[in-house]
């Protein structure tokens, strides 16, 4: 296979909620020649956006999960993933990330850099992907790409340079000046598909020439050759573009680009962007750990004729079973090859090989190292490595935030229970943060997840996909347990039954750990526990910290160090050891002074300027404290710490509150300490569950 990998480029397209993401990517599919026409977001045409294939996302006007397609622009093959931007569905996002080499940060000209902007902006820095700024929305009523570019500088920390000025804004948006090339560039044609350009308007050319130099004078950073000869007056358009490049590679610059995706302003030049400006797979350095080897780095090698490596990164449950989307790091695959699952160990031959389009898919037989496709009927997990020709290679997996919202779900009659199994099946693997446990003592079925839309969104997939009929319970805050002081514990456990009994103890401290949920220290001397039991007492333990004994929820930031105990030649074991270690547990917790710790959420609320005093004593009444307050173009921003306790059906009075003209976002912050009055009432709901169940068995 003829295969050039400086001609791919796989990018992301993330923003903070309703910053027109879809709408971009259905722009970007209709010029490249993938779709022969518009649609709209939420269906107004009764069509809908071409990357929004499920139903729910269609009549929500939601991203709800990341879909990927493949475009040529400038015979360069560009492999796309539009991504959600509402934090319930941050793994989404993450995933996303992990795979891809470059990425098109969307911003609201009006809204400028929002709270998702932030997380989305956060993810990027932890996946090191180089990225562009695109300032969407340049047709709305106050508009104002220079404030974005200067939030992007003060709010997210960016070297932003803009490499265009709009010509026109607002309803007179007609087109940008092309800084790079000194030229005006317009969007002629119904859907703005034909591009003309200009000798820049004279009102608008000592601004663009002042912009320039400002341009100018911060990518010449990145090139000698550049410096020079913009110093003598001689820069060339190739030695701007290949400053720009390398800036943007090495994450010290973001070039920032502008238009309107809905009036079809600026998409074309934005794609000649990725191309000039974004990386291609082989710029890009990726390792493994060689599992044979101590799990050391090695370096791989985006060349076809290597042993192919490649990570599944997002599952689906397809037509013909489940379809896993994989992104090749090496090697190359082919229909008919064997590979390797490093996890399981399982060896499978390639059956299809396919390329998506949202929904749809396109047979093909080979695909190259840097390539994004899916393979048919694969079982294997979110996050498995496989491998050709014996690799033992595992690649790095995807950071999984920890659910903090839990709900009761309960099947109306057997037909449902048997579907509503199948449906959580699928979903627990299509999505590591959303869980699903039987909860032992009410034996009620719990799904746990990311917030209420995201549990929403799961259920309402159930009854339509797999027509489930359940009622749901109220949900559920993901407590935690702790403690806030040391104590000592000396356990013996000790069980004759005839013959061979049970013996161990152990001996050491319990103390607060603010570092680690959960730290095992082993300070055992001269053999009193002999080595081979010193696993036992760290499994015990942990068996521990699974439910707590306050309120009956896991137990976090605590440390265990053993420093004396005592075994019996005969009578000890490892089992022996475990029940020593959960003894000694318990015995030092009670002791620890206990207390219950509960999610703080960081909250972030944009409303109507009017509405803001009646948003902040909402979030006052909620136990929330007003981190910061921002007002802009008559528009407010509030950023507030607030239990996620507090949280449940605000959307409704938020709703109330601004005659639904504001919205809010909240991801999970850290744990913090319940009040005493809400510990007790939550010891109290506990104490009349427990007399619940009792009755009930």
């Amino acid at each position: 296979m003829a295969y050039n990998i400086e001609k791919m480029r796989n990018i992301g397209i993330s923003a903070h909620i309703d910053s027109g993401k879809t709408t971009l990517t259905e722009r970007i599919l209709f010029y490249s020649n993938k779709i022969h026409a518009i649609h709209e977001v939420k269906g107004k045409d009764g069509v809908g956006a071409t990357m929004d294939s499920m139903e729910l996302e269609r009549e929500r006007g939601i991203t709800i999960a990341s879909a990927a397609t493949n475009v040529t622009w400038r015979d360069h093959a560009i492999n796309v993933i539009d991504t959600p931007g509402h934090v319930d569905f941050t793994i989404e996002v993450e995933r996303a990330l992990r795979v891809l080499d470059g990425a098109i940060l969307v911003l609201c000209s009006v809204g400028g850099v929002q709270s998702q902007s932030i997380t989305v902006d956060r993810q990027l820095k932890r996946y090191r992907v180089p990225r562009l700024a695109f300032v969407n929305k340049c047709d709305r009523s106050g508009a104002n790409p220079y404030r974005v570019a200067a939030q992007l500088r003060e709010k997210l920390g960016h070297n932003a340079i803009m490499v265009q000025i709009p010509i026109g804004l607002e309803d007179k948006l007609e087109g940008v000046v092309d800084l790079v090339t000194m030229k005006a560039v317009y969007f002629d044609g119904k859907n703005g598909e034909n591009i003309r350009e200009e000798e820049i308007p004279a009102g608008l050319l000592e601004e663009a020439k002042n912009k320039r130099d400002e341009m100018l004078d911060a990518v010449s950073m990145y090139s000698d050759e550049l410096a020079e000869s913009y110093l003598e007056g001689t820069e060339t358009v190739e030695q701007i573009m290949a400053a720009i490049r390398k800036g943007t590679l090495s994450l010290h610059l973001t070039p920032v680009f502008m238009g309107s995706a809905y009036k079809n302003r600026g998409i074309q030049k934005l794609l000649d962007a990725v191309v000039d400006y974004l990386p291609n797979p082989g710029d890009i350095d990726n390792n493994a750990l060689d599992l044979d080897n101590n799990e050391a780095s090695v370096g791989l090698k985006p060349e076809d004729g290597s042993p192919m490596v490649a990570l599944a990164f997002k599952l689906e449950d397809g037509q013909y079973g489940q379809l896993p989307y994989i992104r090749i790091y090496q090697g190359a695959i082919k229909k008919g090859i064997e590979l390797t699952n490093t996890r399981s160990g399982k060896r499978f031959k390639v059956g299809r090989l396919i390329r998506m389009h949202a929904s749809s898919t396109e047979d093909i037989s080979e695909a190259g190292p840097g390539d994004i496709v899916a393979l048919f009927g694969i079982e294997c997990a979110s996050g498995d490595t496989f491998t050709e020709n014996g690799l033992n290679y595992a690649l790095t997996s995807i950071f999984v935030p920890e659910p903090v919202i839990s709900l009761a779900i309960k099947p109306v009659d057997k037909k449902s229970s048997d579907n509503m199994s199948k449906a959580l099946n699928r979903f627990t693997k299509e999505d590591p943060t959303f869980r699903t446990f039987v909860d032992p003592e009410s034996n009620e079925t719990i799904i746990r997840g990311m917030g209420e839309l995201h549990l929403d969104v799961y259920i309402e997939r159930m009854r339509r996909e797999y027509k489930v009929e359940i009622e749901t319970g109220m949900p559920q805050v993901a407590y935690r347990e702790t403690v806030t002081a040391s104590a000592r514990f000396d356990y013996t456990h000790k069980k004759q039954t005839g013959g061979a009994g049970q013996y161990g103890r152990v001996a050491g401290l319990l103390e607060p750990n603010g570092e680690q949920d959960y730290e095992f220290v082993d300070n055992i001397k001269g053999g009193v526990i002999p080595i081979e039991y010193i696993p036992s007492c760290d499994k015990g333990f942990k068996a521990c910290l699974g439910k707590g004994k306050i309120i009956g929820f896991p137990i976090v930031g605590v440390k265990l160090t053993i420093d004396d105990g005592q075994f019996h030649p005969v009578d000890s074991s490892d089992i022996a050891f475990q029940q020593a270690a959960i003894g000694a547990f318990w015995q030092a917790f009670e002791k620890a002074k206990p207390e219950i710790l509960e999610p703080i959420m960081k909250v972030a609320v944009e409303t109507p300027t009017e509405f803001q005093g009646s948003v902040l004593g909402s979030v006052n009444q909620r136990r929330g404290i007003i981190i910061s307050t921002t007002e802009e173009n008559q528009f407010s921003t509030v950023e507030a710490e607030v239990p996620l306790s507090e949280m449940f059906g605000y959307s409704t009075v938020l709703r109330s509150l601004t005659q639904g003209k504001a919205e809010f976002t909240m991801e999970f912050l850290k744990y913090s300490k319940v009040p005493n009055s809400i510990a007790e009432q939550l010891k109290k709901e506990q104490l009349e569950a427990k007399s619940k169940d009792a009755k009930k068995k």
